[in-house]
């Protein structure tokens, strides 16, 4: 059952080049399946998998706990809205067959154990989404996926490098061999070298300050689809997810890992935070957004703190979903209006009821405004920076939702609100493949924050869980 998990989507692809005519069907359908496959997996709990299950005993093993299920949930929820959002904007099979692929690379990724593996999968899941980028072949998409590409080799460099000095120490990949030999006090400098390497490589895959530059060249220049797929799970999948997971249970956090980490999360959320107030493209802003709100994730996971990790995993959920969210409702916004210049918009609200509803829901929760999800992540990510004794960084992070919120209401003022211009006057609510994954995200926010207490028990405290634990091998 759990191989499934890559073979399915690997399936869909081979299909895709027989079945060229359904393929956005085809893609879907997978979808669905994989969300059957999640939701059994969910009712089994904890799993493991080895080659011995095919007669090959040492050859691989995957293994499914808290924090695998948490992100095999998400992967399946966004590879789903981005398979609605393709009906609207893509037709060709080489598409569904490429998002299959990567699909298949992020599953892959967070369930196995050995850290050459995890690195293939990271690369088969990076390389599909270069060429998911570029995939309209336009100059401004060729331009980011370049820059993706560019940007992503010299992450891939770190991480080998990385990797080689791990498997010098070890004289093995797997987690377990690499855990053992990083405890040895003889090993110090090396594994130090090594973590400095792998959070490099890893931070550029997430696109954490200061290795964010091709954040918003990427999220803007590609499709629409692709923009919700890569701010949705993309970037926390090849990049945060591995790094959780080397940090928190192979290699060990260190004080010194901590602080780095802290630094680079208070950086990328107020650099985020001031690029998207002075960002007047939609598409550009909601990126800047992005890599302020992947920091505030990094601010709740090393805070030290139970309370910390519970919001930044919560958090982690909540900024999937809304970023999701938003995306589909720019996308909604440009395909009606033709524009992602904010400048050139207003009273799009009366308009387009749906999609300002949608968008004040998310950008709403994504700000922190009760009773919404985001709220309740961000709350406990700064009661867990307060109490541990990183008060400057608290003090810091409550500014942060200040701005998010400033950016959001401005992105409101300008294209929901006030005296719809003579333009857009014929504009209409945008079609079913836009609304009704808005309808799905932004209803997902809503029990996020009204319903979290479960929400909480399903598929954050798992995953809070293993993290929290530290070294698992």
């Amino acid at each position: 059952m759990i191989l499934s998990l890559i073979i399915v989507p690997v399936l869909a692809a081979l299909l895709l080049s027989f079945m060229r005519k359904y393929a956005p069907y085809i893609f879907l359908g997978m979808t669905v399946v994989l969300a059957g496959i999640v939701g059994f997996v969910f009712t089994k709990g904890s799993a493991l998998f080895t080659g011995a299950d095919l007669h090959m005993p040492g050859v691989f093993m995957l293994s499914i706990d808290g924090l695998t299920q948490l992100m095999l949930a998400l992967i399946v929820l966004i590879a789903f809205v981005t398979a609605i959002v393709a009906l609207k904007f893509t037709k060709g099979y080489t598409f569904y067959a490429i998002a299959a692929m990567a699909v298949a690379g992020m599953n892959a990724l967070t369930l196995v154990t050995d850290i050459f593996t995890l690195y293939v999968f990271i690369e088969v899941a990076s390389l599909s989404t270069f060429a998911l980028i570029a995939f309209s072949r336009d100059r401004e998409g060729l331009e980011g996926g370049f820059k993706y590409l560019l940007l992503s080799a010299v992450a891939t460099m770190f991480i080998l490098l990385g990797i080689f000095l791990l498997y010098a120490i070890s004289g093995g990949v797997s987690f377990a061999e690499i855990s053992v030999a990083v405890r040895n006090p003889a090993n110090a400098r090396m594994t130090l070298l090594a973590a400095a390497c792998l959070i490099a490589g890893l931070s550029l895959k997430s696109g954490f300050v200061p290795f964010h530059t091709w954040v918003p060249d990427a999220y803007s220049s590609a499709p629409n689809a692709v923009s919700v797929a890569l701010a949705g799970i993309i970037t926390k999948a090849v990049g945060l997810y591995a790094l959780m997971r080397l940090m928190f249970n192979v290699l060990g956090v260190t004080p010194a890992m901590t602080s780095i980490m802290l630094i680079i999360g208070i950086a990328s959320a107020v650099i985020g935070a001031i690029a998207a107030i002075m960002e007047n493209n939609s598409k550009r802003m909601l990126a800047w957004s992005s890599v302020s709100q992947m920091g505030y994730i990094l601010l709740g996971l090393f805070s030290g703190t139970p309370l910390g990790i519970l919001g930044g995993v919560f958090h982690l959920f909540n900024h999937a979903v809304l970023k999701s969210l938003l995306f589909v409702n720019v996308a909604a916004i440009e395909e009606r209006t033709g524009s992602r210049d904010l400048s050139s918009m207003g009273g799009l609200g009366s308009r387009m009821p749906v999609t300002a509803g949608t968008f004040a829901v998310g950008s709403l929760s994504i700000a922190g405004i009760p009773p919404l999800g985001g709220f309740w992540s961000k709350l406990f990510i700064l009661i867990a920076l307060f109490s541990s004794g990183n008060t400057v960084l608290g003090f810091i992070a409550t500014l942060v939702s200040v701005l998010t919120l400033w950016y959001f209401l401005a992105f409101q003022r300008k294209a929901i609100f006030g005296i719809t211009i003579d333009a857009f006057k014929s504009v209409r609510e945008a079609s079913l493949t836009l609304v009704i994954p808005a309808l799905l995200l932004a209803a997902i926010a809503v029990f996020s924050g009204l319903g979290f207490v479960p929400v909480l028990d399903i598929f954050i405290r798992p995953a809070a869980a293993v993290i929290g634990k530290g070294v698992l091998w």
